[in-house]
């Protein structure tokens, strides 16, 4: 796909007819940015022409979308290099938004990632590089593993060049702020040539990154803490040398020529210092995706035809190879295994503490750990697509998106440096004029020194390194949170609706008892039997297992689903039907009394009682049990405790359903729900004002799921399910919920704490900075301890965050 001067081609999807390319093409003539416009369906695309791409491509893709129809875009994450403030993040994001072609893009300062929404044809990864190189920053568009390894062994050599950097700067400050600082020394001939001499490596070559990042900046008309940086010390330094060179300006007019090497250095080994802890402290918050990317060994051993062995790197692991597990070892990727037994821990994944019994024809995930047998497996999802590494990917995913309060943030991040610099201008101008004769040398402090003070890090931070340890946190209890907005809105559930089967019970329905109300026959148990080993539900399965020993399949069986009742099966001439109770009634099939107390008794029981009936008689009716979850009492408990009201849906009849709310102590409860039903059933809450969370673990579920504002999906369900949810439950233990809304207020109160003190600094320290307290007390700042309190101010929001790692499990 390409695109010359004006004309686009958008890639489309699932438009599969002339009917279909119609209504995208009225749908694009609804545009005002685009001038001509067709839909080629042979080629799947649709060609526009528009003089303001930047615009027309976006609502062109949304348009199409709303319609029904998709364009094929690609999502990838890219790690960001030579970020050094929020600032940084804020003018990335901006140049990549700013691509034609690109739907949308976010840039995590905490975590150095943009993730880009973008159409592939219009504009593709190098071009988004050359973009952000554009101005200083750069992106890393190999994510192969070597690329992947490349990049921390940059970082790993970033960090140790700041440590350096950083060291240097400390060990020429020092004598700088000896000098500076004691009467004796200071006003010596040699001093202020000594300072000079001191002061100008930490300047210009441990402080060099400040400056180079500031002229980027400048020459795209931009600017950032770099900015700040490099204007408060180079002011500082020029200032200083001035006055050591020509010293009689200052003395003819009665002043004396101060100098300031000192706190230009100072500032400088400050920040650097700062800058090095808040990179270890940010290493820490990504602690969690390491432990992940950990869990994954580096080589397997592969058996090829023969029995032959050999040691291989994962990385060439392919679908269908036969990969041996020694004991100890962890499994490299997704299979089932084809020889051999043994126990495995399943717990990093998982969360349940029990070695899980591994034979063949059992399936293995990437990741877990082999206990003391081996077995040999067959390789069935590699690399991104096992269920490590999609798990690896929905954390990462998560941890760079950005919470709702983090685009009021982005926005005063945008301003911020601006802002701070005209402050600064006013603050030395104002001196000029209300302080006489030492109005510049105060007016050229407070400049510098409010230059130094503000700290757009601790904004930029203050949100994203908390949403990075909680959603770690929450991988690490086997809690898969899919984005920030999630996680943020967790905290404000104060209704719950569970589905039963698979959630509050096990969902492996078994054959409690079977009893036959006419005389029992070959062919009836035959008829039974096949006819439920044709259905697709899950009740039937249970049935099957049952009588799989004692019947024979019939051949020639056709099956009818009655949604929400059953089905009719039909043999030869004659229909059965097998179901609940509303279906014996609406065909108008009559339960005599023996039959009733048979039923009523089961379904005391909390039973589920499946009705097997021809077109006239209630044949016979079995008994179905389905577990409720050792933790299921525990978590609904909890839930109650923390405030949460909580609801049961089931498809079930009145009685297992009433019997299974009194096991569990669920007050409010819904029977004989149909799968349309609970979807309708979360609007009527949230119709109430109730900000509600939905549990499932079947298809049957996913349009509650999507309607909830947080959709829960148990990790042991559906694929559909968990897709649409916004939090997974890996090991479906329901305990997991008030553990993740526990997760979820604390992450808040943390991005809560870290934002009030980001901004309380900010104002407090900025005023001050400027001279405020001077006519009051003649206090005015000294850049040095401005420089230290900035550096600390970002170490600070980091720390806070990482207290979320004690939340217990």
């Amino acid at each position: 796909m390409e695109h010359t001067s004006n004309t686009i081609y958008l890639p489309l999807e699932n438009v599969d007819s002339e009917h279909c390319a119609t209504i995208v093409d009225k749908g694009l003539a609804e545009i005002p940015e685009i001038s001509n416009h067709h839909v080629e369906l042979n080629n799947r695309r649709a060609v526009i022409t528009s003089g303001n791409a930047f615009d027309a491509i976006p609502r062109a893709v949304e348009k199409i979308r709303d319609l029904g129809y998709g364009v094929s875009t690609v999502k990838q994450s890219f790690p960001v290099l030579n970020l050094s403030c929020a600032s940084c993040a804020n003018s990335t994001e901006t140049i990549l938004t700013a691509q034609p072609g690109v739907l949308s893009a976010t840039v995590n300062y905490a975590n150095a990632t943009a993730q880009v929404e973008y159409v592939p044809g219009i504009t593709d990864a190098q071009q988004l590089r050359a973009a952000v190189q554009s101005i200083g920053y750069d992106l890393m568009v190999d994510d192969s593993a070597e690329a992947a390894e490349s990049l921390e062994a940059l970082q790993q050599s970033h960090f140790k060049s700041l440590q350096k950097r950083t060291i240097g700067a400390i060990l020429l400050s020092i004598p700088l702020v000896i000098i500076g600082m004691t009467p004796a020394l200071m006003n010596q001939g040699w001093a202020n040539y000594s300072m000079w001499l001191l002061a100008t490596p930490v300047v210009f070559v441990f402080g060099r990154q400040f400056y180079v990042g500031a002229y980027k900046q400048a020459k795209h008309r931009s600017a950032n803490m770099d900015t700040l940086v490099a204007l408060s010390t180079g002011v500082a330094y020029l200032f200083s040398v001035f006055n050591v060179l020509f010293p009689g300006f200052w003395h003819s007019r009665g002043l004396h020529a101060h100098v300031y090497f000192e706190s230009a250095a100072v500032v400088i080994a400050f920040i650097l210092l700062g800058k090095l802890l808040e990179e270890r402290a940010k290493g820490n918050t990504s602690s969690a995706i390491k432990k992940l990317m950990g869990l994954q060994p580096k080589t397997v051993t592969v058996v090829h035809g023969g029995g032959h062995q050999q040691e291989i790197p994962i990385a060439k692991v392919t679908v269908g190879d036969i990969l041996l597990v020694k004991p100890g070892e962890k499994v490299a990727v997704d299979g089932t295994v084809v020889s051999g037994n043994s126990y495995v821990d399943e717990s990093m994944i998982s969360g349940e503490p029990v070695p899980v019994a591994k034979q063949p024809g059992a399936a293995v995930f990437a990741g877990t750990i082999n206990q003391k047998g081996s077995f040999q497996f067959k390789a069935e999802k590699v690399g991104g697509a096992t269920l490590l590494g999609q798990i690896i990917k929905m954390v990462q995913d998560a941890q760079g998106s950005k919470a709702p309060v983090q685009k009021l943030v982005d926005r005063i991040a945008g301003i911020f440096v601006p802002i701070v610099i005209g402050i600064a201008i006013l603050s030395f101008g104002l001196w000029i004029v209300f302080d006489g004769q030492e109005g510049f040398t105060h007016g050229l402090l407070a400049l510098v020194t409010v230059l130094v003070i503000a700290c757009p890090c601790a904004l930029g931070l203050a949100t994203p390194t908390a949403i990075m340890v909680g959603v770690g946190k929450g991988a690490e209890q086997g809690i898969l949170i899919k984005d920030a907005e999630s996680l943020e809105l967790a905290k404000k559930l104060d209704a719950i609706v569970l589905d039963k089967t698979g959630t509050i019970t096990e969902g492996k329905p078994d054959v409690v008892a079977l009893h036959w109300f006419v005389p029992e026959t070959g062919e009836l148990r035959n008829l039974l039997y096949s006819i439920e080993k044709s259905s697709e539900h899950p009740l039937a399965d249970a049935v099957v297992k049952t009588l799989a020993d004692q019947a024979a399949f019939l051949q020639g069986i056709t099956v009818e689903n009655i949604t929400g009742q059953g089905i009719q099966g039909t043999y030869g001439s004659k229909n059965y039907l097998i179901g609940n109770a509303v279906l014996l009634k609406d065909h108008g099939i009559a339960v005599n009394e023996h039959a009733r107390q048979w039923i009523d008794d089961q379904l005391e029981r909390a039973h589920t009682v499946i009705h097997f009936a021809d077109e006239s008689t209630l044949l016979a009716a079995v008994a179905i049990a389905d577990k409720i979850k050792p933790t299921s009492v525990e978590a609904i408990s909890k839930l109650q405790s923390a405030g949460v009201d909580v609801y049961m849906l089931t498809g079930d009849n009145e009685q297992t359903a009433q019997a299974v709310a009194e096991q569990t102590g669920i007050n409010h409860y819904r029977a004989n729900v149909l799968p349309a039903e609970k979807a309708d059933f979360v609007k009527e809450l949230q119709a109430k004002g109730h900000v509600v969370g939905m549990v499932g673990d079947g298809i049957n579920d996913s349009n509650a799921l999507a309607q909830a504002d947080v959709g829960i999906a148990m990790g042991k369900g559906s694929d559909i399910a968990m897709d649409v949810a916004k939090m997974t439950i890996i090991s479906s233990d329901l305990t997991r919920i008030p553990t993740a809304i526990q997760l979820s207020r604390k992450t808040v109160a943390a991005i809560k704490q870290n934002l009030f003190w980001a901004f309380i600094y900010n104002i407090i320290g900025i005023p001050i900075a400027a001279g405020l307290l001077y006519p009051i007390n003649g206090f005015l700042l000294d850049p040095m301890i401005a420089g230290a309190a900035m550096a600390l101010s970002s170490v600070s929001v980091v720390s806070n965050s990482l207290r979320l790692r004690l939340i217990d499990n």
